[in-house]
């Protein structure tokens, strides 16, 4: 899920010309979006607790219960992966509250508006993505 697929519809940030990068529009900017975004990862949490207590039951057909817990397992397992986003997005509130949202964390340069409108918890530029992609390719 990325951001712009959040229930609250956040519009892009529209560059002005000469504009400070990172200035404090820009970081109210991707603080709503990450709040925002965590918040809904979150509710959605609740609801598959709730919704795996309501639902469990013990079906007398080993189908059904076989179908039952492999639902509960592909859900389980999309949480978890949430999960690990509410730790990237809590870290990306982190670097906002230092300063250090929107740079990246290897070389330092900007990340750029358009690459965290797409990516909000991105750390690293393009370029430095793409070199720790490939040297991730030539490790496999």
């Amino acid at each position: 899920m990325s951001a712009s697929q959040t229930d609250t519809k956040i519009a892009a940030y529209v560059e002005k010309s000469g504009e400070e990068y990172m200035n404090d529009d820009q970081t109210t900017h991707f603080r709503t979006i990450l709040e925002d975004w965590k918040k809904d990862l979150m509710e959605e949490v609740d609801r598959t607790v709730h919704h795996m207590q309501d639902d469990a039951a013990n079906f007398p057909d080993p189908n059904d219960r076989a179908t039952q817990e492999e639902e509960f397992t592909l859900e389980l397992r999309t949480r978890d992966r949430e999960r690990k986003l509410v730790k990237k997005i809590k870290q990306s509130l982190e670097d906002l509250d230092k300063g250090d949202y929107g740079y990246c964390e290897s070389c330092g340069t900007d990340i750029g508006i358009r690459r965290l409108e797409a990516r909000p918890t991105a750390n690293l530029c393009i370029d430095c993505k793409t070199l720790a992609e490939i040297r991730e390719k030539n490790r496999v």
